[in-house]
């Protein structure tokens, strides 16, 4: 597999290779020991989602207190997403910034992103279906969101009609979240991730 780091530290896009003939294929889609060679250390495995959308359904922008913050690793395995990282880390060089990348069941591209980066998608297929490893448990009240339709943002959604949660419709632009106090804060989490290269690790947990 390949990674390539995206424009926001802390967030990479992952290529993998797949062997195909008349029967199939195989792929590799995720490799805990390439992953810490890229970051600098494992990916603690603590939780396993899915979640299956229809055409221009839109969901995020979604993040976790820092500590302990959510890690994820993400892939498409039917259908297609843009998958979308935001810097929403205050005091970082690329804060408010966001990249997409185009997940689906043909390149089979997966994206990793570090605590304190949040995180949204953009079904481009009915059943658009990912998968989330992620490095802790769901905790509602360590959950929080921003508006993804927020014009400071100005993510570049490919839907005509975006469809959003009750929930994301009434979440807080970014600059709100930022005033409330509830966005990460870039120093943290640099530290949050120091913490998490200096302990000792085995096997991917």
């Amino acid at each position: 597999m390949k990674l390539r780091p995206m424009s926001i530290e802390g967030a990479w896009e992952i290529t993998p290779q797949q062997h195909g003939d008349p029967r199939g294929l195989f792929l590799e889609w995720y490799r805990f020991d390439r992953l810490a060679e890229a970051v600098g250390h494992p990916l603690r495995l603590a939780q396993g989602n899915l979640s299956v959308s229809a055409r221009d359904v839109v969901r995020g922008i979604h993040f976790a207190d820092v500590p302990p913050g959510q890690a994820k690793y993400v892939t498409c395995v039917r259908g297609a997403v843009l998958d979308v990282v935001v810097d929403l880390r205050v005091g970082s060089p690329t804060f408010g910034r966001w990249e997409g990348v185009r997940l689906d069941d043909l390149d089979r591209r997966a994206v990793y992103l570090a605590e304190g980066l949040g995180h949204g998608f953009c079904a481009l297929t009915d059943d658009a279906t990912l998968t989330y490893l992620c490095s802790t448990t769901y905790t509602p009240s360590a959950e929080h969101a921003v508006h993804p339709l927020d014009e400071e943002l100005g993510i570049d959604w490919p839907a005509g009609s975006p469809q959003l949660s009750a929930r994301d419709a009434a979440a807080p632009t970014l600059a709100q979240a930022r005033a409330a106090g509830l966005l990460p804060v870039y120093g943290t989490c640099r530290e949050y991730e120091a913490g998490l290269r200096a302990a000792p690790h085995s096997g991917g947990v």
